[in-house]
């Protein structure tokens, strides 16, 4: 039942012309700040080749492109997160998905899977560009791996937090606007502790973003991973007992 729902799930994503917007769009920026790195680079090469151990095209070219991508998927993971649930709602069919053989840990991962199966594709598209220079130079497989991996962690826990504020409400303006605080919270929230002695470390580790640079330079850290794992699997418990509530009430 959950790999139907997911099914179901990612086909609604490519009926809707959003969907094929935003990855246009992604795509578009992301090629044009991939091409700007790359003439920056081309331009500096000459000065690198004098410099002992001199940063690569991987640090120089495929990292700025990840943060950037990262950033802008923050932007428009709400509008992909927004219909899981809160559609369900306002069309009236959530009652149709109570009443299926299936419970709600079906429903929560079934939508959930779908909508990773979508930022698994659009990985899988931003992936080409820093493949495409193997074309001329050498990468950093070890650095692009680390990358790539904070990358997939940061939109699967875009994803659990989006889920979860689509659950809350039935309006999916709603839940995109406060996806999108939260997200943008999370983000920023060790820039907060940078002014509140003491309480930095606890802040920088609430921030989805210091994980991630952590990932983006090649650092594997397990406790990054795990950050990641907690706050996904919080956000879809979150999620279940949100339905689940709901459910007892009808």
């Amino acid at each position: 039942m959950i790999l139907t729902l997911a099914r179901r799930e990612l086909r609604s994503m490519f009926l809707s012309p959003l969907a094929w917007a935003i990855l246009a769009v992604v795509m578009f920026l992301l090629a044009w700040l991939f091409l700007a790195q790359i003439e920056y680079f081309q331009v500096i090469q000459p000065r690198l080749a004098s410099i002992p151990n001199a940063p690569g095209v991987t640090d120089l070219v495929v990292v700025p492109i990840l943060g950037d991508a990262a950033f802008i998927l923050m932007l428009v993971a709400p509008l992909l997160t927004m219909r899981l649930i809160s559609d369900e709602r306002r069309n009236r069919t959530l009652p149709l998905l109570y009443s299926a053989p299936m419970s709600m840990t079906d429903i929560v991962l079934g939508k959930y899977l779908g909508l990773l199966l979508f930022f698994a594709i659009l990985l899988a598209l931003i992936a080409l560009m820093p493949l495409s220079l193997l074309l001329g130079s050498g990468l950093d497989y070890g650095t692009l791996a680390a990358g790539f991996l904070g990358l997939a962690l940061l939109l699967a826990a875009f994803g659990a937090a989006g889920l979860f504020m689509s659950s809350l409400t039935s309006q999916p303006t709603v839940a995109a606007i406060s996806t999108f605080g939260l997200l943008l919270l999370l983000w920023v929230v060790d820039w907060a502790g940078n002014s509140r002695p003491g309480m930095s470390g606890a802040f920088a580790y609430l921030s989805l973003q210091r994980h991630y640079e952590s990932l983006l330079k090649g650092n594997f850290n397990t406790q990054d991973v795990v950050y990641y794992l907690l706050f996904i699997t919080t956000f879809l418990v979150l999620s279940i007992r949100r339905l689940d509530a709901e459910r007892l009430q009808h």
